[in-house]
C-alpha cells in the first residue's frame, strides 16, 4: 500500500531492513546496533548525531507546519520523529551547525520557536522499529478494585499515560535523501510567517543532549 504525506503525518510507521541499517551506520559499532534490534525491535535506540545525520528537534505544533510546508512547497522530508510533544527532523550532517546561524542571519531566530539543534559530539534517542502497542495497560488490579467498590479516593493522583516515541515519516532505503540547512531555513520561515504572532518564541539554541529514554 502506498503511504502518502498526509498519512505520513498522522500514522506510525515502520522501519523498514534497509532503513535500520541506515540509522545503525550512524554508530560505531552497527552490528551491535543491529543485534539488540534482532533479539527486540520494539526497543530504543541512542545514536549519535554528525555522521549520518543529524536532528533538528521542535515542538510538536511548529514541527507538523514545518514538515507540512517540506511537503506542500517541496522537497518533501527525510525520515522525521515525534518524541516527547517535539518533532525530530533528520537533516544532513552539518545543519546542526548552520542552521541557527541562518535564522539569525535572516532576522527568524527570535520568531521561530526554540530549535534544538543535534549535531557532531551529540547524540539522540530514535523511536524503535516498530511502533508499540496502542492499546493503554490495564489498570493494575489494586486500583480496578479500588475504582470498582468506590474506595479510590477522589483527589488521589491518576498517572497520564505519556505517548510513546514514532516514526512519522520512517527510514526506508539504505540511504536516505535529507534537507540541508538552507531546506529548512525557508520552510522554518514560511511556517512562522503564515502563523503569524502565535509562534514568538526565543532564539534557536543548540545544546548537547540526550533525549530520555
Amino acid at each position: 500500500m502506498t503511504r502518502t504525506p498526509q498519512d505520513a503525518l498522522h500514522t506510525a510507521a515502520y522501519v523498514t531492513p534497509a532503513g535500520a541499517d541506515w540509522l545503525a551506520s550512524a554508530s560505531a559499532s552497527p552490528r551491535g546496533v543491529q543485534a539488540l534490534w534482532a533479539g527486540a525491535p520494539t526497543a530504543a535506540v541512542t545514536l549519535p548525531c554528525g555522521t549520518a545525520f543529524d536532528v533538528i528537534s521542535m515542538d510538536a505544533l511548529f514541527g507538523r507546519r514545518v514538515v507540512g510546508r517540506l511537503w506542500t512547497d517541496g522537497p518533501g522530508t527525510g525520515p522525521v520523529a515525534a518524541r516527547c510533544g517535539r518533532v525530530m527532523l533528520f537533516a544532513t550532517p552539518g545543519t546542526a551547525q548552520r542552521l541557527p546561524a541562518l535564522l539569525g542571519w535572516e532576522e527568524w531566530g527570535a520568531t521561530a520557536p526554540p530549535l534544538l539543534c543535534y549535531g557532531r559530539g551529540d547524540a539522540v534517542t530514535v523511536p524503535p522499529l516498530f511502533p508499540p502497542d496502542p492499546d493503554p495497560p490495564e489498570a493494575a488490579p489494586l486500583e480496578r478494585d479500588a475504582r470498582e467498590t468506590g474506595t479510590h479516593e477522589p483527589g488521589a493522583r491518576e498517572c497520564a499515560p505519556v505517548p510513546s516515541p514514532r516514526w512519522l515519516v520512517a527510514p526506508d532505503v539504505r540511504k536516505p535523501w535529507l534537507p540541508g540547512p538552507e531546506v529548512l531555513l525557508w520552510a522554518c520561515v514560511r511556517a512562522a510567517r503564515a502563523a503569524g504572532c502565535d509562534l514568538v518564541g526565543t532564539a534557536v539554541t543548540s545544546t548537547p543532549a540526550v533525549f530520555p529514554g
